[in-house]
Protein backbone atom coordinates (compact mmCIF):
# COMPACT_ATOMS: atom_id res chain seq x y z
CA UNK A 1 0.00 0.00 0.00
CA UNK A 2 1.27 3.48 -0.86
CA UNK A 3 1.88 5.83 2.07
CA UNK A 4 -1.40 7.54 2.99
CA UNK A 5 -2.33 10.23 5.49
CA UNK A 6 -4.89 9.50 8.20
CA UNK A 7 -8.29 10.09 6.58
CA UNK A 8 -9.62 12.81 8.91
CA UNK A 9 -9.10 16.52 9.40
CA UNK A 10 -6.44 15.79 11.95
CA UNK A 11 -4.93 18.06 14.60
CA UNK A 12 -1.60 19.60 13.69
CA UNK A 13 0.56 17.13 15.63
CA UNK A 14 -1.03 14.19 13.78
CA UNK A 15 -0.55 15.94 10.40
CA UNK A 16 3.13 16.48 11.25
CA UNK A 17 3.56 12.86 12.32
CA UNK A 18 1.79 11.69 9.14
CA UNK A 19 4.09 13.80 6.94
CA UNK A 20 7.21 12.40 8.60
CA UNK A 21 5.80 8.85 8.65
CA UNK A 22 5.17 8.94 4.90
CA UNK A 23 8.70 10.24 4.30
CA UNK A 24 9.96 7.21 6.22
CA UNK A 25 7.65 4.80 4.33
CA UNK A 26 8.73 6.24 0.96
CA UNK A 27 12.38 5.94 1.90
CA UNK A 28 13.01 9.69 1.82
CA UNK A 29 14.17 9.28 5.42
CA UNK A 30 16.30 6.15 5.60
CA UNK A 31 16.94 4.03 8.72
CA UNK A 32 19.34 5.92 10.97
CA UNK A 33 18.55 9.30 9.40
CA UNK A 34 18.07 12.23 11.77
CA UNK A 35 14.71 13.93 12.04
CA UNK A 36 14.22 17.69 12.22
CA UNK A 37 14.72 19.16 15.67
CA UNK A 38 11.70 20.32 17.66
CA UNK A 39 12.57 23.90 16.74
CA UNK A 40 12.79 23.01 13.05
CA UNK A 41 9.44 21.19 13.20
CA UNK A 42 7.89 24.23 14.86
CA UNK A 43 9.16 26.49 12.08
CA UNK A 44 8.42 24.11 9.17
CA UNK A 45 4.82 23.45 10.23
CA UNK A 46 4.15 26.78 11.97
CA UNK A 47 3.10 25.02 15.16
CA UNK A 48 3.80 25.22 18.87
CA UNK A 49 6.62 23.36 20.60
CA UNK A 50 3.99 21.24 22.36
CA UNK A 51 2.58 20.14 18.99
CA UNK A 52 6.08 19.37 17.69
CA UNK A 53 6.81 17.30 20.81
CA UNK A 54 3.47 15.47 20.49
CA UNK A 55 4.28 14.57 16.87
CA UNK A 56 7.63 13.08 17.90
CA UNK A 57 6.00 11.15 20.74
CA UNK A 58 3.45 9.72 18.31
CA UNK A 59 6.14 8.59 15.88
CA UNK A 60 7.97 6.96 18.77
CA UNK A 61 4.79 5.18 19.90
CA UNK A 62 4.38 3.84 16.35
CA UNK A 63 7.85 2.33 16.54
CA UNK A 64 9.14 4.43 13.64
CA UNK A 65 11.83 6.43 15.43
CA UNK A 66 14.11 6.13 18.43
CA UNK A 67 14.93 8.88 20.88
CA UNK A 68 17.00 9.26 24.00
CA UNK A 69 17.67 11.82 26.64
CA UNK A 70 19.78 14.54 25.04
CA UNK A 71 19.75 12.78 21.64
CA UNK A 72 18.07 13.89 18.43
CA UNK A 73 15.37 11.46 17.18
CA UNK A 74 16.40 9.20 14.31
CA UNK A 75 14.55 6.80 12.02
CA UNK A 76 14.59 3.40 13.67
CA UNK A 77 16.98 0.83 12.24
CA UNK A 78 15.03 -2.43 11.76
CA UNK A 79 16.23 -5.13 14.19
CA UNK A 80 17.36 -8.60 13.12
CA UNK A 81 14.48 -10.77 12.00
CA UNK A 82 13.36 -14.05 13.60
CA UNK A 83 11.63 -16.57 11.32
CA UNK A 84 9.52 -19.20 13.06
CA UNK A 85 8.22 -21.72 10.54
CA UNK A 86 6.12 -24.85 10.95
CA UNK A 87 8.61 -26.58 8.65
CA UNK A 88 11.14 -26.58 11.49
CA UNK A 89 9.31 -29.31 13.41
CA UNK A 90 10.02 -32.05 10.85
CA UNK A 91 13.54 -30.74 10.37
CA UNK A 92 14.14 -30.97 14.14
CA UNK A 93 12.71 -34.48 14.27
CA UNK A 94 14.95 -35.60 11.40
CA UNK A 95 17.96 -33.96 13.05
CA UNK A 96 17.31 -35.87 16.28
CA UNK A 97 18.37 -39.09 14.50
CA UNK A 98 21.59 -37.65 13.12
CA UNK A 99 25.05 -38.16 14.68
CA UNK A 100 25.92 -35.88 17.61
CA UNK A 101 28.49 -34.00 15.53
CA UNK A 102 25.69 -32.81 13.24
CA UNK A 103 23.14 -32.28 15.99
CA UNK A 104 25.27 -29.94 18.06
CA UNK A 105 25.74 -27.53 15.14
CA UNK A 106 22.03 -26.87 14.54
CA UNK A 107 19.58 -25.43 17.05
CA UNK A 108 17.16 -22.55 17.53
CA UNK A 109 19.99 -20.06 17.11
CA UNK A 110 20.62 -21.30 13.58
CA UNK A 111 17.03 -22.13 12.53
CA UNK A 112 15.16 -19.16 14.02
CA UNK A 113 17.76 -16.45 14.57
CA UNK A 114 20.06 -17.21 11.65
CA UNK A 115 23.16 -16.99 13.83
CA UNK A 116 25.53 -19.31 15.63
CA UNK A 117 25.01 -20.14 19.30
CA UNK A 118 28.59 -18.91 19.75
CA UNK A 119 27.45 -15.39 18.85
CA UNK A 120 25.03 -15.31 21.78
CA UNK A 121 25.08 -15.37 25.56
CA UNK A 122 22.98 -18.48 26.21
CA UNK A 123 21.70 -19.62 29.60
CA UNK A 124 19.33 -22.28 30.92
CA UNK A 125 17.60 -22.75 34.28
CA UNK A 126 15.87 -25.94 35.43
CA UNK A 127 13.57 -26.40 38.41
CA UNK A 128 10.67 -28.57 39.50
CA UNK A 129 7.19 -27.12 40.07
CA UNK A 130 3.69 -28.36 40.73
CA UNK A 131 1.41 -28.25 37.71
CA UNK A 132 -1.23 -25.54 37.72
CA UNK A 133 -4.80 -26.33 36.71
CA UNK A 134 -4.15 -24.90 33.23
CA UNK A 135 -1.00 -26.92 32.60
CA UNK A 136 -2.50 -30.05 34.17
CA UNK A 137 -5.47 -29.88 31.82
CA UNK A 138 -3.26 -29.38 28.75
CA UNK A 139 -0.89 -32.19 29.76
CA UNK A 140 -3.66 -34.56 30.85
CA UNK A 141 -2.23 -35.02 34.36
CA UNK A 142 -3.53 -34.38 37.89
CA UNK A 143 -3.25 -30.87 39.30
CA UNK A 144 -0.14 -30.64 41.46
CA UNK A 145 1.86 -33.31 39.63
CA UNK A 146 5.53 -32.43 39.38
CA UNK A 147 6.76 -30.77 36.20
CA UNK A 148 10.27 -30.16 35.00
CA UNK A 149 10.31 -26.45 34.12
CA UNK A 150 13.12 -25.34 31.82
CA UNK A 151 13.80 -21.71 30.97
CA UNK A 152 16.11 -20.76 28.13
CA UNK A 153 17.32 -17.34 27.10
CA UNK A 154 19.77 -15.90 24.63
CA UNK A 155 21.10 -12.35 24.72
CA UNK A 156 22.97 -10.18 22.30
CA UNK A 157 26.53 -10.08 23.63
CA UNK A 158 26.93 -6.44 22.59
CA UNK A 159 23.67 -4.82 23.73
CA UNK A 160 22.63 -7.27 26.43
CA UNK A 161 19.11 -7.33 24.98
CA UNK A 162 17.16 -10.55 24.74
CA UNK A 163 17.25 -12.45 21.44
CA UNK A 164 15.01 -15.31 22.53
CA UNK A 165 13.25 -16.51 25.66
CA UNK A 166 11.21 -19.66 26.22
CA UNK A 167 9.79 -21.77 29.03
CA UNK A 168 9.24 -25.52 28.67
CA UNK A 169 7.09 -27.80 30.84
CA UNK A 170 7.48 -31.59 30.83
CA UNK A 171 5.92 -34.06 33.30
CA UNK A 172 8.86 -35.15 35.44
CA UNK A 173 7.73 -38.78 35.37
CA UNK A 174 8.27 -38.89 31.60
CA UNK A 175 11.97 -37.99 31.71
CA UNK A 176 13.21 -39.00 35.17
CA UNK A 177 14.55 -42.33 33.80
CA UNK A 178 17.43 -40.38 32.24
CA UNK A 179 19.16 -38.24 34.92
CA UNK A 180 21.06 -36.31 32.23
CA UNK A 181 17.76 -34.74 31.16
CA UNK A 182 17.39 -33.18 34.62
CA UNK A 183 20.73 -31.37 34.53
CA UNK A 184 20.69 -27.84 33.12
CA UNK A 185 24.45 -27.88 32.60
CA UNK A 186 23.90 -30.28 29.68
CA UNK A 187 22.33 -27.43 27.71
CA UNK A 188 22.38 -26.59 24.90
CA UNK A 189 21.58 -30.24 24.19
CA UNK A 190 22.66 -31.46 20.74
CA UNK A 191 19.42 -32.08 18.87
CA UNK A 192 17.21 -30.25 21.36
CA UNK A 193 14.05 -31.48 23.03
CA UNK A 194 13.10 -34.05 20.39
CA UNK A 195 16.39 -35.87 20.85
CA UNK A 196 16.14 -35.55 24.64
CA UNK A 197 12.70 -37.19 24.59
CA UNK A 198 13.98 -39.92 22.27
CA UNK A 199 16.45 -41.02 24.98
CA UNK A 200 13.49 -42.12 27.13
CA UNK A 201 11.61 -43.75 24.26
CA UNK A 202 9.31 -40.85 23.35
CA UNK A 203 8.70 -39.99 19.70
CA UNK A 204 6.80 -36.79 18.99
CA UNK A 205 4.22 -37.33 16.25
CA UNK A 206 2.27 -34.06 16.26
CA UNK A 207 3.10 -30.45 17.09
CA UNK A 208 0.44 -27.78 17.63
CA UNK A 209 1.42 -24.10 17.44
CA UNK A 210 -0.74 -21.48 19.11
CA UNK A 211 0.07 -17.76 18.79
CA UNK A 212 -1.27 -14.97 20.97
CA UNK A 213 -0.12 -11.42 21.62
CA UNK A 214 0.11 -8.99 24.52
CA UNK A 215 1.79 -5.75 25.40
CA UNK A 216 5.09 -6.07 27.31
CA UNK A 217 5.64 -4.89 30.83
CA UNK A 218 8.14 -2.08 31.34
CA UNK A 219 10.74 -4.65 32.45
CA UNK A 220 10.17 -6.79 29.34
CA UNK A 221 10.38 -3.76 27.05
CA UNK A 222 13.72 -2.91 28.64
CA UNK A 223 15.05 -6.48 28.38
CA UNK A 224 14.10 -6.80 24.71
CA UNK A 225 15.07 -3.23 23.80
CA UNK A 226 11.56 -2.54 22.52
CA UNK A 227 10.32 0.85 21.37
CA UNK A 228 6.95 2.08 22.61
CA UNK A 229 3.89 0.36 21.17
CA UNK A 230 5.50 -2.95 20.12
CA UNK A 231 3.68 -6.05 21.45
CA UNK A 232 5.12 -9.46 22.28
CA UNK A 233 4.01 -12.59 20.46
CA UNK A 234 3.63 -15.70 22.64
CA UNK A 235 4.16 -18.86 20.58
CA UNK A 236 2.95 -21.94 22.45
CA UNK A 237 4.16 -25.29 21.12
CA UNK A 238 2.30 -28.40 22.24
CA UNK A 239 4.06 -31.69 21.45
CA UNK A 240 2.08 -34.94 21.29
CA UNK A 241 3.65 -38.40 21.13
CA UNK A 242 2.71 -41.69 19.44
CA UNK A 243 0.53 -42.62 22.43
CA UNK A 244 -1.46 -39.39 22.02
CA UNK A 245 0.06 -37.94 25.21
CA UNK A 246 0.98 -34.29 25.48
CA UNK A 247 4.64 -34.61 26.46
CA UNK A 248 5.79 -31.00 26.42
CA UNK A 249 4.42 -27.48 26.41
CA UNK A 250 6.82 -24.71 25.40
CA UNK A 251 6.05 -20.98 25.48
CA UNK A 252 8.43 -18.78 23.48
CA UNK A 253 8.30 -14.98 23.38
CA UNK A 254 9.17 -12.89 20.34
CA UNK A 255 8.82 -9.13 19.70
CA UNK A 256 6.23 -8.56 16.98
CA UNK A 257 8.35 -6.01 15.12
CA UNK A 258 11.12 -8.51 14.35
CA UNK A 259 9.25 -11.79 13.97
CA UNK A 260 7.90 -13.60 10.93
CA UNK A 261 5.51 -16.48 11.59
CA UNK A 262 5.45 -18.85 8.65
CA UNK A 263 2.93 -21.71 8.55
CA UNK A 264 3.43 -24.27 5.79
CA UNK A 265 0.61 -26.77 5.31
CA UNK A 266 1.22 -29.64 2.86
CA UNK A 267 -2.01 -30.61 1.07
CA UNK A 268 -2.81 -34.08 -0.16
CA UNK A 269 -3.53 -34.36 -3.91
CA UNK A 270 -7.09 -34.94 -5.04
CA UNK A 271 -8.03 -38.50 -5.81
CA UNK A 272 -7.95 -39.04 -9.55
CA UNK A 273 -11.39 -39.15 -11.07
CA UNK A 274 -12.60 -42.24 -12.81
CA UNK A 275 -13.96 -42.07 -16.35
CA UNK A 276 -17.47 -42.45 -14.95
CA UNK A 277 -16.99 -39.41 -12.68
CA UNK A 278 -15.71 -37.34 -15.61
Amino acid sequence: MDPQPTAVQAPIHLRIADDIRMQIERGDLAPGASLPTLGEIRDLWSCSMNSARSAINLLKAQGLITTGRGKAPVVRVPPGRVVRSSERHQAEKDMARRPEGERKNVGEAETNLGMSIGDQEFSSRYDEIESSSELAELLGIPVGETLLRRRFESRDARSGHLLSFSTSYIPLALVSANPELLDETNEPWPGGTLHQLSTVGIEVMCVIDQVTGRMPTTVEAQQWGLPDGVPLLICRRISIDAENRTVEISDAEYPADRTELRFVTPLKPWRKRTKAEN
